[in-house]
C-alpha cells in the first residue's frame, strides 16, 4: 500500500502503524464471526443481516460505554488484553437487561501513539468479550492523537446493538409487590468506582504487585479482573422464565441501578446478610474507611445483576442460573412503597 506521509509522521501520526495494527487484529476479529456478518473489518461500515425468524415485531436495543479509569491500572501493569472484555461487558450486559440478544459490537480506541502490538492486544480482549457475549465485532476505529493523549496511554469505548421481539422486552413494568429479587455474583469490582479505588490504594506498580492472602492473588490482579458477561446465562433464563426486571449493577451501585427496573410505588428490600460480599470490597471498605452506604452506592459489592421474578419462579431462576455457571442467591423482595432501595 503506497500510503505514507512523512509530513504526518513528523507531526506524530504514523499511518503505517495503523495498517499493521489492523493486520494484527484480524485473527482476533475472525473469532467473533457469527451468522449475519456480511463484511470484514476495513470498510467504511460494518454490515450485519439479522435473523428475524420467530420475531414478530423486531426492536433494536443499543448500549454504549467505556472502561473508565480502570485503564490506569492496565497502563501501570502493562496488561492490555482484558480491558476489552470490560468494554464489551458494560454494553452487552445492558442490552441483555432489556431482554435483547446482542448482535454486534464496535469499538473505539484513542491513543497518543499507535503501537500495533498493544492495539492488537486491546482488540484481542474486545474479541474475547464478544465471544463470551455471542455477538460479532464488525468494526471499530483507532485514532492516533499525539499531544492529546500521552504516548503510552489510550481510551477505550464501544457500543453494542441487539434485537428483541417487542412482546418480550423487559422494562420493569411487570415488577410487582411480592416479586423475589435474585442476585447474580460479580467477578470483582468490574469497571466502576475506580476513581475511589485509586484514591484509596494510591495505585503504583509496587502496591499493585503486593500479594493479598484475603484475595488469593495480588491487588492488581484482583482489581484488573474483567467484568463478568452475563448475556448467555440471561438468554437461557429468559427462554424458560418470565423475567419481570433486570438491573445491571454498575456505577452507582445498588441505590442507583436497582430503581431503574422498578415501577413507581415499588421498592426493593434487600437483606444485608444475604449479599455475598467479595473480599475485595471488604478490603476497600477497611482501607478507605468507607461508610457502608457509600460502598453500596458506588460498587456492585459482589452482585453484578439483580433480577426480579414472581415468587413461584424464584427457585427455578436460581437453579437455571447456577446450571449456566453463575452463582445466584435470593437477595430480598419487592414491596409497595416509595421507589428506591432499602438494605436492612
Amino acid at each position: 500500500m503506497n500510503s505514507v506521509s512523512e509530513s504526518y509522521a513528523a507531526a506524530g501520526v504514523d499511518v503505517t502503524a495503523g495498517y499493521k495494527a489492523v493486520e494484527l487484529m484480524k485473527s482476533h476479529v475472525a473469532r467473533t464471526t457469527i451468522p449475519g456478518v456480511l463484511t470484514g473489518i476495513g470498510g467504511f461500515g460494518g454490515l450485519f443481516e439479522p435473523d428475524l425468524t420467530g420475531i414478530v415485531r423486531p426492536v433494536l436495543v443499543s448500549g454504549t460505554d467505556g472502561v473508565g479509569t480502570k485503564l490506569k491500572l492496565a497502563f501501570i501493569m502493562d496488561k492490555h488484553d482484558t480491558v476489552g472484555i470490560d468494554c464489551v461487558a458494560m454494553c452487552a450486559n445492558d442490552v441483555a437487561c432489556s431482554g435483547a440478544k446482542p448482535l454486534f459490537f464496535l469499538d473505539y480506541i484513542a491513543c497518543g501513539k499507535n503501537m500495533p502490538e498493544k492495539i492488537a492486544s486491546i482488540v484481542a480482549g474486545v474479541a474475547e468479550g464478544c465471544v463470551q457475549a455471542g455477538c460479532a465485532l464488525i468494526g471499530g476505529e483507532t485514532a492516533e492523537m499525539p499531544g492529546f493523549y500521552p504516548e503510552d496511554e489510550y481510551d477505550l469505548a464501544g457500543f453494542c446493538v441487539g434485537i428483541a421481539d417487542y412482546s418480550r422486552i423487559i422494562d420493569g413494568s411487570k415488577v410487582a409487590e411480592g416479586d423475589v429479587l435474585i442476585g447474580v455474583a460479580s467477578s470483582g469490582v468490574h469497571s466502576n468506582g475506580f476513581s475511589l479505588v485509586r484514591k484509596i490504594f494510591g495505585v503504583t506498580q509496587q502496591k499493585l504487585s503486593v500479594y493479598c492472602d484475603d484475595l488469593g492473588c495480588t491487588l492488581g490482579e484482583s482489581l484488573l479482573t474483567p467484568t463478568k458477561i452475563y448475556v448467555k446465562s440471561l438468554l437461557k433464563l429468559m427462554s424458560v422464565v418470565d423475567v419481570h426486571g433486570i438491573s445491571h449493577i454498575t456505577g452507582g451501585g445498588y441505590y442507583e441501578n436497582i430503581p431503574r427496573m422498578l415501577p413507581e410505588g415499588m421498592k426493593a428490600v434487600i437483606e444485608r446478610s444475604a449479599v455475598p460480599v467479595l473480599p475485595i470490597f471488604n478490603l476497600i471498605k477497611r482501607m478507605g474507611d468507607i461508610p457502608e452506604h457509600d460502598m453500596f452506592n458506588t460498587f456492585n459489592m459482589g452482585t453484578g445483576l439483580c433480577i426480579a421474578v414472581s415468587s413461584d419462579k424464584a427457585d427455578e431462576t436460581v437453579r437455571v442460573l447456577n446450571e449456566s455457571g453463575e452463582k445466584a442467591v435470593i437477595l430480598g423482595m419487592i414491596k409497595a412503597g416509595e421507589k428506591g432501595v432499602e438494605i436492612c
